[in-house]
């Protein structure tokens, strides 16, 4: 009898996570599977029609949210109505929750007889922890990313969670440096990769504090060869914003340039997010950052719960790399700690150790992450047809 299995992804990253998992669940299941549900490019390559084009979520900033937002009710009530055509054996939501979440609460209402796999679980840990105990009433599983999320739900009374592994742990060899590039890595003046943010708006609030801190890390002597990788969109912006720059960078543009730069980095400079996560697994100490506007930072103030808001520091449960936040984010102040990290000091020490602890941690070398994944969808829907 083929399965019908319904997978919803509504942004790149989890468009990503859902071509690979239908890649694996094929395997597994040959032609007695057929995919429906709502994705991008690399989920259309696996064989998924979507039921609309996810650009049309492609939003950014409060004010088009606000716009769009009639346009969003209808793609959501959408969603859910073809979820219920179709009564899939098991309905897999993909990160994005403002949207997944809320097509699988009505979904849940009016057929709860179809199970809910949660694949990247919300940040309750950080922010919104009464979120994992009121997920119990629409989701089976949670497929969670960072090791200790399995930990957290089970504090917080959310539903089961499995840790299946984060996706970087498939691009390892990617990231980690041959013995040239290693080479490179010790080689004076070492490489310093600045990373002030993947979208325009932390490119605006970032970009003037890390400058002038490479011009006073520059004029204080210490010596540096500057890299700043970057994607091809956000080109522009960035070279607009480099020209009030004293201290020019190499810009590298692209995923294979910016890893390539990684695998030579003796230090890095970040804006706090993914990148931390992807710098430590390369083995980059680093120093990070992270400036809001002032409604954001009051918000985040108000809301955060976590010890850090490095992805790397809660991974290894230490915080061990260096975070300047709003107020903290000062020249001065970093300039100091990247003198620090550039040198040979007990603090770059600490770093590379707890970096070393990573692989164990995350379980690098064991089952891929989609792997793990399909065997938590398939026993789900085994676990309701049973």
């Amino acid at each position: 009898m083929t399965k019908t299995i319904y997978l919803i992804a509504t942004e790149e990253s989890g468009d990503r996570l859902g071509s690979a998992l239908m890649k694996v669940l094929r395997q597994r299941l040959g032609d007695d599977v057929r995919f429906e549900g709502v994705g991008g490019s690399s989920m259309a390559r696996e064989g998924l029609q979507s039921l609309f084009p996810i650009e049309e979520l492609s939003i950014i900033g409060l004010a088009a949210v606000l716009r769009k937002l009639p346009s969003i009710l209808k793609l959501i009530t959408r969603a859910t109505e073809d979820v219920l055509r179709a009564r899939p054996d098991v309905l897999v939501i993909i990160d994005s929750p403002d949207f997944t979440h809320r097509v699988a609460k009505r979904v849940r209402q009016r057929d709860p007889s179809i199970p809910v796999v949660n694949y990247v679980s919300p940040t309750v840990w950080a922010w919104r922890p009464g979120r994992a105990k009121a997920m119990r009433a629409y989701v089976n599983h949670v497929l969670a990313l960072l090791p200790f999320e399995p930990e957290a739900h089970q504090r917080l009374g959310g539903p089961p969670c499995t840790y299946v592994g984060h996706p970087l742990i498939e691009q390892i060899d990617a990231l980690r440096p041959n013995a040239e590039e290693q080479a490179r890595r010790e080689t004076k003046p070492p490489v310093l990769l600045v990373l002030p943010g993947s979208r325009r708006s932390e490119i605006r609030h970032h970009m003037a504090t890390f400058g002038a801190t490479l011009d006073l890390l520059q004029k204080q002597g210490t010596q540096f060869e500057l890299i700043l990788p970057t994607m091809p969109h956000l080109v522009e912006v960035i070279a607009e914003a480099l020209k009030a720059w004293p201290v020019q960078p190499r810009i590298v543009v692209g995923e294979t340039e910016k890893r390539a730069a990684f695998r030579i980095a003796h230090a890095a400079f970040a804006k706090s997010g993914t990148v931390t996560l992807e710098l430590a697994l390369s083995g980059v100490p680093m120093v990070t950052a992270y400036k809001a506007g002032s409604v954001e930072a009051w918000i985040i103030r108000r809301r955060i719960t976590s010890s850090s808001v490095i992805l790397a520091n809660l991974v290894i449960g230490e915080n061990v790399i260096p975070e300047f936040i709003q107020e903290d984010c000062t020249p001065e102040k970093l300039a100091a700690s990247l003198q620090e990290v550039l040198a040979h000091t007990p603090m770059r020490q600490r770093q590379i150790e707890a970096l070393a602890r990573l692989d164990g941690i995350m379980g690098v070398g064991r089952m891929s992450p989609s792997d793990a994944a399909a065997d938590v969808v398939l026993a789900t829907m085994r676990e309701d047809q049973g």
